[in-house]
């Protein structure tokens, strides 16, 4: 009897994401709207190691200045990135972050 093996989650969307590469824009918007609502960065990063993975650690190195190892310890869920080092990381990608007001603020003046 031949042994099934089954892919993860992050396997089929991974091969959703390069199938449909116009798609990664959304999903993009969407993977930092989860994380403004659950501020859960490992799953944040998770994803971004997929989309990385996608556009190429290489050509992301490159372009950021960083290594490839550089990249990967960044968006690694064990990685504790600098702020400069995911943005450099974004925009190597295409993508930057923008603030967006929130409809009330906590703190209010």
């Amino acid at each position: 009897m031949a042994k099934i093996k089954y892919r993860t989650f992050g396997e089929v969307e991974e091969e959703y994401l390069r199938n449909h590469p116009e798609e990664i824009d959304d999903y993009i918007t969407l993977l930092f709207d989860e994380y403004a609502e659950s501020g859960n960065a490992t799953t944040l990063f998770a994803s971004l190691r997929l989309v990385g993975r996608i556009k190429g650690v290489t050509a992301i190195a490159d372009a950021t200045g960083l290594s490839r190892k550089g990249v990967q310890k960044a968006l690694s869920e064990n990685g504790n990135p600098q702020f400069g080092s995911v943005n450099s990381i974004l925009n190597a990608m295409g993508y930057r972050l923008i603030p967006q007001k929130l409809a009330e603020a906590p703190i209010s003046m």
